[in-house]
């Protein structure tokens, strides 16, 4: 069975940090199928700033205008992904590098552009939201032992690139393909109680709870909302993980959600007990 991996864009950010995602990639590739999703926030608002622009997010998703989406394409499709690409290459596994455009496996409707804000209604712009489509070329490359690296850029029917969350366009595949597994390794162990531990174990009901109240926001909302999708997908065993060592991802430190009712856990996250929430690492 399957096991989708979304890797934060905090984790792709310099040599080191590449080396140890490949490192921990090929620990999870020699035991399962595995699609890799890679997001790269901050490398995009580099590119923004670079650019003379100052990166905008609301909910943890980016507000993404002509010159976001060009920086967004070009980061993730360009220089984050290929250098990826290459590091799995030399560590010896059959990567293939792609965007949601190919196949196309990120197929995105425009999201709702408006978000009403402290009273301000936004407009995020050019952000997708994945829909349903044809998993064939993931399901071809997969059974021909590749390791589809897809960067989370969508594409409507007409052809248009929009800008889609990573943890988003995860959530989407783990689903449509029937995977066993989604895994979101980040920056942070998972989510995190108001004193900064980690909540081993949270219900579908906490996570729900979370949600609804506000208490889950910034970059954790969006990953919140990929484990319910994946969860309503079929998708058996999901976790929020630290990414930031070479260990097993699966046995990481972080956040299991559960189908259940009850979670145990260290500081069990109801209403306002978590600080569900860090710098927002937004939409890709």
């Amino acid at each position: 069975m399957t096991t989708v991996l979304k890797l934060g864009g905090e984790l792709l950010e310099d040599a080191a940090g590449v080396a140890t995602a490949a490192a921990a990639i090929v620990r999870l590739s020699v035991r399962t199928p595995l699609v890799v999703v890679h997001g790269g926030g901050r490398a995009i608002d580099a590119e923004l700033r670079a650019r003379g622009e100052e990166p905008r997010f609301v909910d943890g998703l980016r507000v993404t205008d002509g010159p976001a989406l060009e920086a967004a394409v070009s980061v993730l499709a360009g220089r984050t992904n290929t250098t990826l690409v290459a590091a799995l290459g030399a560590a010896g596994v059959r990567a293939v590098g792609l965007t949601g455009a190919d196949g196309p496996v990120g197929l995105s409707s425009q999201a709702d552009s408006f978000r009403t804000v402290s009273g301000e209604t936004v407009d995020l712009g050019l952000v997708g939201e994945p829909c349903a489509t044809d998993m064939t070329l993931l399901r071809d490359l997969l059974g021909l032992g590749y390791v589809p690296v897809v960067a989370s850029i969508g594409v409507t029917r007409r052809g248009e690139l929009l800008n889609v969350n990573a943890d988003t366009l995860a959530g989407h595949l783990a689903a449509a393909l029937g995977a066993a597994e989604l895994l979101i390794a980040g920056g942070t162990p998972g989510v995190l109680t108001a004193d900064e531990q980690p909540i081993a174990q949270l219900s579908r009901d906490d996570m729900d709870a979370m949600i609804a109240a506000g208490t889950a926001h910034s970059g954790m909302l969006a990953k919140l909302a990929a484990c319910r999708v994946a969860l309503d997908g079929g998708v058996t065993h999901v976790s929020i993980v630290s990414g930031r060592d070479a260990s097993d991802y699966a046995e990481a430190a972080g956040t299991r959600i559960l189908e259940g009712l009850l979670a145990t856990s260290p500081g069990h996250a109801q209403g306002g007990s978590s600080t569900a929430g860090r710098r927002p690492e937004g939409t890709a």
